[in-house]
């Protein structure tokens, strides 16, 4: 029996969004495109989220992913970069949910480990590690666009393992799965 899927990696960012796609058949792994969505020119943060929201939503019209990987901001010590972040985040997620697409959001420790094996590795050894595995010609000058293949990669290596990841198939699961987050 044949199995394909099309999966969906995204690094969210304010300044630049990267996002990857692969394709697998049965147990392999195909490179489908990386890319980033520039949102420097902006100034508007409201304007920066509808961008990344809209995008988001092509992507999906357009490739038809059967799951999203997302990579969680991580704790940094500047609270409102970390805002910023997590409302890109959000909204990239809001748009996957808004097309019933199940998100699945991972650690940047662990994609690192999943891609590189070593969780602490720099975004230029999981960029060559995904030039290797997936065998690309080169690699972007902006490394964004690596960092949501290698979600879309890590996921892929994770498909079996329920323990370390938050799935999201639609509001009611996220609700679900992040009561203390809901005011009632």
């Amino acid at each position: 029996m044949n199995t394909e899927k099309i999966i969906l990696g995204i690094d969210p960012g304010t300044t630049i969004m990267g996002y990857g796609l692969i394709k697998v058949v049965n147990k392999d792994m195909k490179f489908i495109q990386l890319n980033e969505l520039n949102l420097k020119k902006y100034d508007d943060h409201y304007l920066k989220l509808k961008h990344i929201f809209e995008r988001t939503v092509e992507l999906i019209d357009t490739y038809n992913p059967d799951e999203i990987a997302i990579e969680a901001p991580f704790f940094g010590k500047n609270v409102q970069s970390m805002l910023k972040l997590g409302r890109a985040q959000g909204v990239a997620m809001a748009a996957g949910l808004s097309r019933q697409v199940p998100i699945t959001e991972y650690s940047p420790k662990k994609i690192k480990m999943s891609i590189t094996g070593n969780g602490n590795a720099s975004k230029e050894q999981v960029a060559k590690m995904l030039q290797n595995v997936l065998q690309l010609k080169e690699l972007p000058k902006n490394l964004d666009s690596t960092d949501g293949l290698a979600a879309a990669v890590c996921h892929f290596y994770n498909r079996n393992n329920t323990n370390s990841k938050k799935n999201y198939t639609g509001w009611a699961s996220f609700v679900k799965q992040n009561e203390n987050r809901v005011k009632k």
